[in-house]
């Protein structure tokens, strides 16, 4: 979940009337209609569980006390229709950053006989929840009392932004439930000499034009929006959910042709110091060159040097506590850097910008979209899209792209965001817009190897080891490396266990979960009891071992958005399994092979050594290429369906080995 999404959204139940709404209106709480008490079917989706009635959200920008603040107060009201609505909306997580307080919490349940119980102040706790992705958030956490078919559930919160405007902030209008209505009241900081003006920006749905309400708000409304509901492989979220940019500005009013031009000067002014080349700086590019002769030699040099001499404050596994943070110098110069031998991702990033400048190249600050988050519109006419920098080297009479402040990603690549994106090129007389590459599957591979026994009771045991390289590698030293050792091992037991629930993990070795240039590696000893299903004299077995237990990537039949990879990536796996005495294959037929042109290829091999003893396994996979698509419209889904289902179907190949000599025991 994106760490912009605020809460998980609850579902309130129809309330009691007249004698009801007096004591509602006493307590800030809205009335409830009669109609929405008497309610007993979603208007917006008609199998719907629970549905928003309506969900307000104030938001203001203050100074208070010469600092600025934004204040949003929530207030969400829920129908109830059926048992699965009360399950997945009783227990309410509002999600929020360490540098936001959450405040003036009150939620209560109405029961359809119009009961009002509430929840009480001691009721409400601190919690940390993991998401997807590793990512974790803090959360006010709180059961809704009662709650049952047919009520309504509601509930409040004030939430304070200390040390900021809402500048670029991302306003919600979509939820994972279905809601009837939903208003912004919007208050803009109001000043003396403030010369910016609040705009707003709306994406992937049409709110209504904003009307002025009293005391300086505001406000703006969407009805009957469709419930949210994430499918596997989709684009982002802020790519398909409707939301809507809130960010102050002036009206410079100026065109993309305009606009663009002028930014990329503005903004090589601004970083040209930053890149400034000295003796310092020329003396190390020539030491670290040294004999190399070829452009590509000298860059790679460069690059590793940068990646891996200089240490990133940025990085959780650098090691630093907030103080020692909090007391590094200053970074004004490549210079500075190469002295300090430290600095943030930037520093990095402009310190190679100068030892290649030095070295003769032609080297410029880049900025580029992330498509990890939306896709990239030019026609926007405002940099905050174009979230991530790296530089561009002239090689050539093309440009290539080097970030070796993201420590993790191999020379060659950058962040699987930043590839098939748009980047500027900064330039004081004429910016350059320059697609950046994709990195081919050979780069990004998971390699697996597995050397193991099965038992005559189809036990399987033996040892694993899992190796990631490229894009593969980077996305999991990312997620563990401000872990403990102890929790980098919980998370791969959990992930086989996941797969397969009765498989016992021992010997856990995480490798190089912070080291900036080797593979990320994991290796186990593993014993998973009945993984071969034995049936009077056959034992029937999938010699697939590491896809076994995985379900099929696309289990529904239709999707609503396009399927969206991050990036091409490889599998080569290597399976060894010593049979059990007595018995031999009686069928060890190898699926046939499956290709898709340039986009996929799946080969699989099945065989047996000479003695009989040791069944071999071996599978290559692969999908994407450099040049061909990582998004796919929903259209061509069931051609995309039917390719990955063929490919869990020959993964989930099962042979069948036969007892022909009795076992001691037995005889």
């Amino acid at each position: 979940m994106n760490p912009h999404r605020l809460v998980r959204l609850l579902l309130f139940t129809p309330m009691c009337i007249a004698a009801l709404c007096a004591a509602a209106l006493a307590d800030d709480w809205k009335p409830i209609e009669p109609e929405q008490l008497s309610s007993k079917t979603p208007a917006v989706e008609k199998d719907a569980d629970a549905e928003a009635l309506f969900w307000e959200v104030r938001v203001m920008d203050e100074y208070t006390g010469n600092e600025p603040r934004t204040v949003l107060s929530h207030y969400i009201r829920i129908k109830i229709f059926t048992d699965r609505g009360r399950e997945s909306e009783s227990k309410i997580d509002i999600l929020y950053r360490r540098s936001t307080r959450i405040s003036d919490i009150a939620a209560r349940t109405i029961k359809p006989d119009g009961t009002i119980v509430t929840v009480k102040k001691e009721d409400i706790f601190e919690r940390t929840i993991a998401k997807a992705g590793g990512l974790k958030f803090q959360a006010k956490s709180f059961a809704m009392p009662a709650v049952e078919p047919g009520a309504i559930i509601e509930y409040r919160w004030k939430e304070t932004r200390g040390d900021a405007l809402a500048n670029y902030i991302r306003l919600e209008l979509q939820r994972e439930i279905p809601i009837r209505f939903v208003k912004y009241y919007i208050k803009p900081l109001s000043l003396p000499d403030f010369p910016y003006g609040m705009r707003a920006q709306m994406f992937h749905g049409q709110n209504t034009p904003f009307v002025k309400e009293k005391d300086g708000y505001y406000s703006t409304s969407m009805s009957n929006l469709p419930a949210y509901r994430e499918e596997p492989r989709m684009p982002p979220e802020y790519e398909t959910r409707a939301w809507m940019l809130v960010y102050y500005s002036e009206d410079k009013k100026l065109t993309p042709e305009k606009f663009w031009p002028n930014y990329a000067k503005e903004t090589y002014e601004r970083h040209k110091s930053s890149m400034k080349v000295n003796d310092d700086v020329r003396r190390v590019a020539t030491t670290v060159i040294g004999n190399a002769s070829s452009p590509e030699e000298k860059l790679q040099r460069l690059y590793e040097f940068c990646r891996s001499r200089i240490k990133n404050a940025g990085n959780a596994a650098s090691g630093l506590t907030p103080d020692e943070k909090a007391k590094l110098k200053e970074n004004k110069t490549p210079s500075d850097t190469l002295k300090h031998e430290i600095g943030n991702g930037l520093d990095i990033d402009l310190l190679f910008a100068a030892m290649a400048t030095a070295a003769g190249f032609d080297a410029r600050y880049a900025r580029i979209a992330d498509r990890g988050d939306t896709f990239f519109n030019p026609g926007f006419t405002d940099d905050y899209f174009l979230r991530s920098f790296d530089i561009a080297v002239r090689v050539g009479s093309e440009w290539r792209f080097f970030d070796p402040g993201s420590t993790y990603v191999p020379y060659g690549m950058l962040r699987w965001e930043e590839e098939g994106q748009q980047a500027l090129i900064c330039d004081p007389k004429e910016s350059t817009w320059v697609s950046t590459p994709v990195s081919g599957p050979d780069k990004s591979v998971e390699k697996r190897t597995a050397k193991l026994r099965l038992s005559e009771d189809g036990t399987i045991e033996g040892d694993v080891r899992i190796e990631y390289t490229g894009h593969l590698s980077a996305v999991r030293k990312i997620l563990n490396e401000d872990d403990s050792p102890t929790e980098r091992e919980k998370t791969l037991t959990d992930s086989v266990k996941r797969q397969m629930s009765t498989a016992e993990i021992t010997e856990v070795r995480v490798e190089n979960a912070t080291d900036p240039v080797k593979p990320f590696a994991y290796s186990y000893h593993v014993k998973v009891p009945g993984y071969g299903q034995r049936t009077g004299k056959r034992l029937f077995l999938q010699p697939g071992f590491f896809n076994h237990g995985l379900s099929a990537v696309f289990p529904t039949s239709e999707r609503k958005y396009p399927v969206y990879f991050h990036y091409p990536w490889s599998e080569q796996d290597v399976v060894t399994i010593d049979l059990p005495a007595g018995f031999s294959l009686d069928n060890a037929d190898a699926p046939a092979g499956l290709g898709a042109g340039k986009a996929s290829q799946l080969d699989i091999h099945i065989g047996v050594t000479k003695d009989g003893r040791t069944l071999e396994y071996k599978r290559d996979f692969f999908f994407g290429h450099k040049d061909g698509l990582l998004i796919y419209d929903a259209k061509i889904y069931p051609q995309l369906k039917t390719l990955f289902d063929e490919i869990h179907k020959r993964d989930e190949h099962t042979i069948t080995l036969k007892q022909t000599t009795l076992a001691s025991n037995e005889r």
